[in-house]
């Protein structure tokens, strides 16, 4: 039987407590939506197969294809071959009471996805915090994407008489999300709603895409057991793992089955 995937990466969400990181994994693995969510002890996790590179890029226009390449003719699109990532997600805990466990489970991560809530401006003002634990902890180079959840509390400007309850609830602009991702060298700001699903595919798969573009530029050791990233021949096919952070020998299995082992 054919393999599934190409690359395996591992990849964080991080931010305060109440975000919806364990909200975004849930509706990108699974489709669907709790409005309850114990909080989350130390990690969970989650895994995602997804496309990567062309003729996928492509069509949905991630990581911003140089306008200076001569486009792709769709003939030529079809006869490249798709090639999958997997993405092994860390859902980490945002509680300050797990702040020492959590940092740990940076180590190794190649992707990140830095998670705030544009309903509370604190959770905006705490991701400098995080991100400067997570490169301090994670390999140099480590891809980020700044994510702005909840955007369904964001109305749209005009509201009528009869739905005065529909209030704008964001406290947070994109000027002001864009505006620190180029003061703080983050890629790409991405907003979404794990109530919706709005934006939460695209979240990710600007992260996977970036990692995939450093696979393409060999800026990855696939074979090093250290590094976030794995090629199939890494572990003998799709029993490559990724030992990685603390307690993953324990753990790892439960990853490998997905958000409590009904995953992709």
């Amino acid at each position: 039987m054919s393999q599934s995937w190409d690359y395996i990466a591992k990849i964080v969400s991080l931010g305060d407590s109440g975000c919806g990181k364990s909200s975004l994994t849930v509706r990108l693995c699974e489709g669907r939506f709790s409005p309850h969510h114990d909080v989350t002890i130390g990690v969970e996790f989650g895994s995602r197969i997804v496309p990567v590179g062309p003729p996928a890029s492509l069509a949905l226009g991630i990581n911003n294809p140089s306008k200076a390449d001569p486009p792709t003719s769709p003939s030529k699109q079809q006869q490249q071959p798709q090639k999958h990532m997997k993405l092994s997600l860390w859902d980490t805990a945002g509680q300050e009471t797990y702040k020492s466990i959590t940092r740990s489970y940076f180590r190794g991560a190649s992707g990140a996805l830095l998670v705030f809530d544009i309903s509370r401006k604190n959770t905006f003002l705490s991701v400098t915090s995080w991100l400067h634990d997570l490169r301090q902890i994670a390999e140099e180079g480590i891809i980020v994407v700044l994510v702005g959840n909840k955007s369904d509390l964001a109305s749209a400007s005009t509201v009528s008489d009869q739905d005065q309850d529909a209030e704008n609830k964001r406290q947070v602009s994109k000027e002001e999300a864009e505006a620190w991702c180029k003061a703080n060298g983050v890629m790409e700001y991405v907003e979404t709603s794990a109530k919706s699903g709005e934006g939460v595919e695209r979240a990710f798969l600007e992260v996977a895409e970036r990692i995939y573009q450093n696979i393409e530029a060999g800026k990855y050791d696939l074979n090093d057991r250290r590094s976030g990233v794995k090629g199939p021949g890494a572990g003998g096919g799709n029993t490559a793992r990724l030992n990685l952070g603390m307690n993953d020998a324990a753990r790892g299995k439960k990853g490998q089955q997905g958000w409590g082992g009904g995953c992709c």
